[in-house]
């Protein structure tokens, strides 16, 4: 399906907007049927925006904040009593370029009688299963704005999560920067002006000055050819972990590494659990029953160890099994966490519990990942302190030599 722009008239007044159709004739006929003397269309094209420094989505998906964005705008023109269609009109003018095609898709659904969560479905690169089941079960309900809303914190909380995170590493980051640099600049620069009259004198060289001048010619003959063929190695392997199918055994093997190695490990359990139990209390208090939160919240892990240990945990309830012994028995989560989930479905009250667990292990998470960074600083500065004390040794002991002989 296409989208069009086009200029029309209403009475007295030229409106302007946005419209899907398949053909340039059926949007016509659609605007004649609204009562509108259509007096121009081209087919749409997204305004170009200003340049970002970032890198680009292999999936091709639109941006994750423009998204929530939207939910969260739906959600709160529908608080305040605006009828659907004009939620989406204002919805359309308010964002640009695929989300705005999105919204206008959406528009038109509507207005030829489907749900919200209907026209949804029809787009899954932008709304994924979650939002489908909460806005259906929204719309069920009557409780349409409060899903979404709902919808839009559990995305604006893990987003919260991942800036942690990544301000977490931005100093050890600049570390490992800083110090490539300075090492790369005493191997290419320093150490073959240095070493070059000894060289042209034939002065023996110790073992460690003929290391690092080994290891000099070999960055400056083919330091370019290495440095392009491990970028296009990690590009290829991004690209396989990326695109791989769900349940790809080199994905499943990478998320399986990631959570057994130290401090880092840790931190990716943590993460997983919360993000589980944030979708299993939101999807419970929307109404939707207990096997099925599962498989949403199965499909929306992103870490192929959780999404398997939860399918198995799936089987294990639809069967007649209890879910804690299931939980325990994938050996994936905390003790803690199968205690929970046990407590939670004997008691009835597993939403509570479920958000108990996620404030304590979002503390822990925070915690963890100021550990890590903790952690990172003293090590890489440490690493790169002795390759840059190895350099200059190995430079200066032959200059030390020399020294001595000529005494």
């Amino acid at each position: 399906m296409a989208v069009f722009d086009y200029v029309a008239r209403s009475s007295q007044t030229d409106v302007r907007g946005t419209i899907a159709a398949d053909t340039p004739q059926q949007a016509r006929d659609v605007l004649r049927e609204r009562g509108l003397v259509v007096r121009g269309m081209a087919a749409h094209v997204p305004s170009k925006r200003r340049w970002r420094w970032r890198l680009p989505s292999l999936g091709g998906s639109v941006r994750r904040e423009e998204v929530t964005a939207l939910y969260r705008e739906i959600a709160t023109l529908l608080g305040v009593g605006m009828p659907m269609l004009d939620v989406l009109d204002t919805a359309a003018r308010t964002h640009t370029g695929r989300v705005r095609t999105a919204v206008v898709v959406l528009r038109d659904r509507v207005a030829g009688g489907s749900g919200l969560a209907s026209a949804m479905e029809e787009q899954p690169a932008i709304f994924d299963e979650m939002a489908l089941s909460l806005a259906s079960v929204g719309e069920d309900a009557g409780t349409l704005e409060a899903s979404l809303e709902r919808l839009a914190d559990f995305r604006d909380r893990a987003q919260q999560f991942r800036n942690r995170v990544a301000t977490a590493m931005i100093y050890p980051a600049i570390v490992a920067l800083v110090g490539i640099a300075a090492t790369l600049f005493l191997m290419t620069f320093v150490v073959p002006g240095i070493l070059a009259p000894l060289l042209e004198q034939n002065i023996p060289l110790p073992l460690p000055t003929r290391l690092v001048k080994g290891t000099s010619d070999f960055i400056l003959s083919e330091g370019w050819t290495v440095t392009i063929v491990l970028g296009l190695l990690a590009v290829l392997a991004a690209f396989i972990l990326r695109t791989a199918p769900a349940r790809s055994r080199w994905r499943y093997r990478w998320h399986r590494l990631i959570m057994r190695t130290p401090i880092l490990g840790d931190l990716a359990v943590k993460q997983a659990v919360i993000r589980l139990c944030v979708v299993m209390s939101m999807l419970l208090k929307s109404g939707i029953v207990f096997v099925r939160a599962l498989q949403i919240a199965q499909r929306s892990s992103d870490n192929l160890v959780v999404r398997e240990a939860l399918r198995q945990c799936e089987l294990a309830v639809v069967a007649g099994g209890d879910i804690a012994a299931a939980l325990e028995k994938s050996n994936t989560f905390p003790p803690m966490v199968v205690q929970v989930f046990a407590l939670g479905q004997q008691s009835g009250r597993l939403e509570e519990m479920l958000d108990r667990l996620v404030i304590a292990y979002e503390t822990q998470a925070s915690a963890a990942a100021a550990r890590l960074g903790a952690v990172l600083e003293p090590a890489m500065i440490i690493v790169l302190a002795l390759l840059i004390l190895l350099v200059v040794l190995a430079t200066v002991m032959p200059i030390l030599e020399v020294g001595n002989a000529i005494q």
